[in-house]
């Protein structure tokens, strides 16, 4: 296995993408999603990142690459088809031990980055390692057929429920049985089909009064 799979927690951390276009682009709009403080350095930059900058979502120079970039920051995006410059921002991100990944030139980076089918907290990943892009992409789909958008809102609810658990001092051990049950009952069905009245039912024979969709929503 070549490659350690991992979730970083990109929360408030500094992330560089160096080049403005639509590869850019797409790396800086994914690391807002994930509560990464963004700085985009390219002398051009599409539509959306002058928006984000605008707005101050982002910040964005509008010139070339310099070393002084790579200070302070916790992970790197190489989005250029430039040889010299990925050349240069592979030695500076050595040089500051940070993790840099190489859009033209994957082989060259310290990490690739899999397929991804995201339904809210859900984030299923799928990788080859490289080997065939179009094997992970068709995989990619099954999944995004298999897992519905209903993830989303069931894990939401699953959430709640945990949360309330642990605040009400439930020991931790009784969960999995708690949660079995809820599954078993054909909780993630009910959420799917919309049908409130159901998911109220199921959530007060197995967990008690007190407990039904609105109240747990609202958390």
């Amino acid at each position: 296995m070549r490659y350690y799979p991992i979730y970083l927690d990109m929360r408030g951390r500094n992330a560089l993408v160096v080049g403005g276009g639509a590869v850019g682009s797409r790396k800086a709009q994914t690391l807002l999603r994930a509560g990464a403080r963004v700085t985009v350095v390219s002398p051009q930059a599409t539509a959306a990142i002058r928006s984000l900058a605008g707005t101050g979502e982002l910040t964005w120079h509008e010139r070339p690459y310099r070393t002084s970039d790579m200070a302070a920051m916790f992970l790197v995006f190489s989005a250029t088809d430039d040889p010299d410059l990925t050349h240069r921002s592979e030695a500076d991100a050595t040089r500051h031990h940070v993790l840099c990944n190489f859009a033209d030139a994957p082989d060259r980076g310290h990490f690739i980055l899999p397929s991804i089918v995201a339904r809210g907290d859900l984030l299923v990943s799928i990788s080859t390692s490289g080997k065939s892009p179009a094997v992970a992409r068709r995989l990619r789909q099954e999944l995004e057929a298999y897992f519905g958008e209903e993830y989303g809102p069931f894990l939401q609810l699953m959430g709640a429920i945990r949360e309330q658990l642990l605040a009400r001092a439930h020991a931790p051990e009784d969960h999995r049985k708690i949660f079995d049950r809820l599954i078993d009952g054909g909780l993630l069905a009910l959420v799917k089909a919309g049908d409130r009245e159901g998911i109220d039912t199921l959530l007060q024979s197995v967990l008690g009064d007190g407990f039904n969709a609105e109240c747990l929503s609202a958390r």
